[in-house]
């Protein structure tokens, strides 16, 4: 039986290197479809909470994963031996940007060669993990090529970028469209043959480039846009007009305009260092990508406008930072989520400490967190609480919090994410 046989018959066993909010989903979905998944990471302790059932990424509910378990169509493993009967496997590990803002394609290299070691025919292998335009190219194909594989024959690659969005409850990995591009056409319709097991809708792209940039594209655009609302919110400052109201008049046009919000500055793994693979890559073809660099400028530099400004309401209300007690309301990057990766909240607490703040946090999705080696626990929230606190800082805007309750009981309020929508006389607004 050859590659797209199994595939259509769901004979075909399928790999994820790469447990995570990307890959875990994913491999659930195509386990929910009938086809066997063997996931792959080298977290020991996350493979065997999996495999009891436990997972550790909040899209994939215990009783999803403990049913594709007890069916007997997904298993965790902690290492790569099962590669050798495996007829697809997708690739999906980070790809973290280095302090010198290069992309580190480490993780990416290193299941390639784990890959590779056993590599056999008519196998169907597709990178997810962002990257810069070229890679599954120059790099994937560069390395199993040295097999002796014929790409398009005998072994097939191709590109498909995550569109996942965490804690999204409309739209998951089975209803986001699926964009897939083959480094030759074979390679393209063997990988749209794969996703359409398991994914509503399957869009095919010319190339693996073409997908590679897909992505880069989709996160540039929302970067570009936030990194421009930012600058705003400083202009309307400076001019004394509310950034809110401004947005929400003008989005009351029917077209020509798409409503994006300020905020405390970006977080997550994709928004703040995706659209930096295509300036360093773009960096080494001899451009400048004026529009990534300056919004990432202006977005990375928002945790220190907040300091700014929230010294300016200290003042105003005769305090200053040395010796404050201030409460973060929200730690992780974005409402509703746990996931704290690059979250502004980190640099804010960081920033109010290193001027003598006493800074708290409160965030029903991480009740506690190493803060630059201080641990630090969540703090339950109530009316006696809150009112201990000479300021109250809304970080990240959580839906199940009490904000009527904050803002009766708050002393002082600082809001980056006008969940205050009212005036208040001790609410200010970024």
């Amino acid at each position: 039986m050859n590659l797209r046989e199994k595939i259509s018959t769901h004979k075909a066993e399928i790999g994820l290197v790469g447990l995570g909010y990307a890959g875990l989903p994913m491999g659930i979905e195509f386990a929910l479809s009938g086809l066997t998944v063997h996931g792959i990471d080298t977290d020991k302790d996350k493979v065997r909470d999996l495999n009891h059932g436990r997972s550790h990424v909040q899209d994939v509910e215990d009783k999803v994963l403990q049913g594709v378990i007890d069916s007997g169509h997904f298993r965790a493993h902690s290492d790569y031996q099962v590669v050798s009967q495996l007829d697809c496997i997708l690739i999906c590990v980070p790809t973290p940007l280095r302090q010198t803002k290069d992309p580190d394609i480490s993780y990416i290299m290193d299941a390639a060669q784990n890959i590779r070691r056993h590599l056999h025919k008519n196998m169907l292998i597709v990178l997810q993990s962002t990257t810069y335009p070229g890679t599954t190219e120059e790099v994937l194909m560069a390395e199993f090529q040295e097999e002796g594989f014929e790409i398009g024959i005998d072994l097939f690659l191709a590109f498909s970028p995550e569109r996942v969005d965490p804690g999204n409850t409309t739209f998951n990995s089975k209803n986001t469209p699926k964009i897939v591009g083959g480094v030759t056409p074979a390679c393209t319709e063997m990988a749209k043959l794969l996703y359409q097991q398991a994914t509503d809708k399957v869009i095919p792209v010319s190339s693996a480039a073409t997908a590679e940039m897909v992505k880069l594209l989709e996160n540039t655009f929302r970067a570009v846009n936030i990194g421009l609302v930012n600058e705003i919110t400083i202009m309307c400052d400076k001019l004394g007009v509310s950034v809110w109201e401004v947005i929400e008049a003008a989005a009351t046009k029917p077209f020509g305009f798409m409503p994006f919000y300020p905020g405390p500055g970006l977080g997550g793994h994709c928004i703040p260092i995706d659209p930096l693979y295509l300036s360093w890559k773009l960096k080494m073809l001899n451009y400048n990508a004026r529009f990534i660099e300056l919004a990432s400028e202006v977005n990375t530099q928002m945790p220190e406008y907040c300091i700014h400004r929230i010294v300016d309401v200290l003042n105003q209300n005769q305090k200053c930072v040395n010796g404050t007690r201030v409460l973060i309301l929200g730690l992780s990057y974005k409402r509703d989520v746990s996931d704290v990766r690059e979250s502004p909240a980190l640099d804010i607490i960081r920033l109010l400490e290193d001027g003598g703040a006493r800074v708290d946090y409160s965030d029903p999705y991480v009740p506690e967190l190493d803060i630059d080696g201080t641990d630090k626990e969540s703090v339950a929230l109530s009316s006696d609480t809150v009112s201990e606190y000479d300021l109250v800082v809304v970080v990240t805007d959580h839906t199940e919090v009490d904000y009527p309750m904050i803002q009766e009981s708050a002393s002082l309020i600082f809001d980056t994410r006008d969940v205050f929508s009212k005036t208040h006389d001790n609410v200010v607004k970024l």
